[in-house]
């Protein structure tokens, strides 16, 4: 299956759906167009979809927002920021839970998403990074939280998954300054899972899917509903939630 959406190509291959942001003349600048189509696609993904891939085309993960959609000059623009100021308050809250939809989706326990970072990640793209469960980065790729630079806040469901990652005072650093933050430092924080040289991208994520789908798709997808949870429960809930994930998984595997 292959579909070309605004902005973006969209495809299952077996157990592996790919979405590749596919605008390399402007970086893979992202609009809500775009984020409609991906959520659309990740929403209804058929179940025996087990791996989802991110990434940008032409050697570029993605700028972060399409500019043109900030740009007070160009109000006429599908998806216009700018002109959706007109709006009440909660009907641009309301519009903002619209754009972060794909951002939830990638984090959807039925599948593990991995985010492969060629070039850079800056903004959107860095939140759609986040968004993923994985990030395998190339030696020479950068991401950064460039919001704060130009006034406003992230606002694409990256805050908590950045916090999860490197901790709330490093998180804080990383936005409040709008840095770079280059790849060797995005391991050893715990931002990326793995870095190689950008021509063993592929090669790398090839052996990662193929140990991903190794094993049970159901013990596989249960843990990860373990694992995502975990930092919203108490100890004694996620007993609990252990206990109650492995009597199933006992059953099936037991044959009673």
């Amino acid at each position: 299956m292959n579909s070309n959406e605004p902005g973006v190509t969209l495809s299952i291959d077996g157990v592996v759906a790919t979405v590749l942001l596919d605008r390399p003349d402007v970086r893979n600048a992202q609009h809500p167009a775009m984020w409609a189509a991906i959520a659309s696609f990740l929403e209804s993904l058929p179940e025996e979809v087990r791996v989802v891939v991110v990434r940008g085309a032409g050697g570029t993960f993605s700028a972060g927002l399409d500019l043109s959609l900030v740009d007070p000059g160009q109000t006429d623009v599908d998806g216009s920021l700018v002109a959706t100021l007109g709006r009440s308050d909660q009907e641009v809250v309301d519009l903002i839970g619209e754009y972060q939809r794909p951002f939830v989706a990638l984090a959807d326990p039925r599948f593990i998403s991995i985010a492969v970072v060629d070039g850079y990640a800056i903004g959107a793209g860095f939140q759609m990074a986040l968004a993923c469960d994985l990030r395998i980065m190339a030696e020479d790729a950068w991401v950064c939280m460039k919001e704060p630079a130009l006034g406003l806040v992230p606002d694409l469901a990256g805050t908590k998954p950045l916090v999860e990652a490197v901790g709330y005072a490093r998180a804080l650093e990383i936005c409040a300054t709008a840095r770079k933050v280059g790849a060797a430092e995005a391991e050893r924080i715990g931002l990326a899972q793995s870095v190689v040289p950008a021509v063993d991208l592929d090669v790398t994520l090839s052996g990662l899917v193929s140990s991903l789908v190794a094993h049970d798709a159901t013990a596989v997808r249960r843990t990860h509903e373990l694992l995502s949870a975990a930092s919203s429960r108490s100890l004694d809930e996620q007993r609990l939630a252990e206990r109650t994930a492995q009597v199933d998984r006992l059953r099936a595997v037991l044959g009673r």
